[in-house]
């Protein structure tokens, strides 16, 4: 998924000593994240940085990447674990595991943490222009005629499917082939009301309004709103798509315990915040949402919202290769 705007590329200083080398969504961390951990650990980190799971992906599967800790989504957990590329998780070098919020403490993806730990959350929906009449409220108004040429949809295929799928009344994680096909149907007909495919770069098109509404993620969402005021974020009345990406370290990795302290730093409650007052993003760190006060409804929409929401899961690998063959024809029609 590719979710964040660019905040950095490569940081660090080039001295000698140990590194560790990191591969992160862009915008999650602060400016200052990287750094402080450098000062603490006497560590050099390579910090580089990606859009979307199919790019990290691309570049770690061959187990020869260079990376040592990756930012996976949840659904991508169990996949990998069974495709060799990450490492068992040491939970006696994570003291700071008490940190994570609750529902994060056994998330269905990773019960025990054996894998990964969650690192961020969030969701998608539809971010608009105040000026549009009537208001957006559903997924269906992403196919308005009015809006040709001025929306723009997720270029991510579980995202754009599982849209698809909840206007229709599915589930965004079906497997039935009629209901996959259905939706593909779905994003097809849509294509001339288009602009693009977009994902984080939308977000200056939308502060400027030069896109009316988009298909996007509640945290990038925001970042465009805390800049522009004209602009509102609606939670799907079908339902929507709920994910975490999650920090895990690569099997291929030859430094463990190194990669346990960035991950156990990431969890400090002061870390965390950092991290999520520069980014706005939403973190599954409970310690550090206490100390936030955080009562963003964006960002962490209320119990009766959230229930509408649905989170993404493994699929079989049948379904997986129909999806795949699905947006590819999305994207060439």
């Amino acid at each position: 998924m590719k979710r964040r705007v660019f905040l950095m590329g490569l940081t660090g200083c080039s001295s000698g000593g140990p590194r560790l080398n990191v591969f992160n969504w862009s915008n999650y961390v602060g400016p200052d994240t990287i750094r402080k951990f450098e000062a603490q650990s006497g560590v050099h980190v390579r910090y580089g940085i990606y859009e979307s799971n199919e790019e990290m992906l691309a570049r770690v599967q061959s187990g020869n990447s260079g990376w040592d800790v990756v930012f996976p989504s949840n659904y991508l957990i169990r996949p990998m674990r069974e495709q060799g590329l990450l490492a068992p998780l040491d939970r006696a070098l994570l003291p700071n595991l008490s940190n994570l919020d609750e529902r994060f403490r056994a998330p269905a993806w990773d019960e025990r943490l054996e894998w990964s730990l969650p690192y961020m959350w969030g969701a998608s929906g539809i971010v608009f222009r105040r000026e549009i009449a009537p208001k957006l409220t559903s997924w269906a108004g992403l196919w308005r005629e009015d809006l040709q040429g001025r929306i723009t949809m997720l270029d991510d295929p579980a995202e754009v499917l599982g849209a698809c799928l909840k206007k229709l009344g599915y589930s965004i994680n079906s497997t039935d082939p009629e209901e996959l096909r259905l939706a593909q149907r779905e994003a097809v007909a849509q294509k001339r009301m288009l602009r693009a495919y977009l994902n984080a770069e939308v977000r200056d098109s939308l502060i400027a309004g030069d896109v009316q509404a988009a298909h996007l993620w509640a945290t990038t969402a925001q970042q465009a709103m805390d800049a522009q005021s004209e602009l509102e974020f609606v939670y799907p009345s079908e339902g929507f798509a709920l994910y975490a990406d999650c920090a895990g370290i690569l099997r291929e990795s030859r430094r463990f315990e190194l990669a346990h302290r960035f991950l156990n730093y990431l969890l400090e409650p002061e870390v965390a915040v950092g991290v999520v007052a520069a980014t706005r993003t939403a973190t599954a760190n409970g310690a550090a949402r206490r100390l936030l006060n955080e009562t963003n409804a964006t960002l962490y929409p209320p119990a009766e919202v959230l229930a509408r929401g649905e989170w993404f899961q493994a699929l079989p690998a049948a379904a997986q290769r129909l999806r795949d063959r699905l947006w590819t024809e999305i994207k060439s029609a």
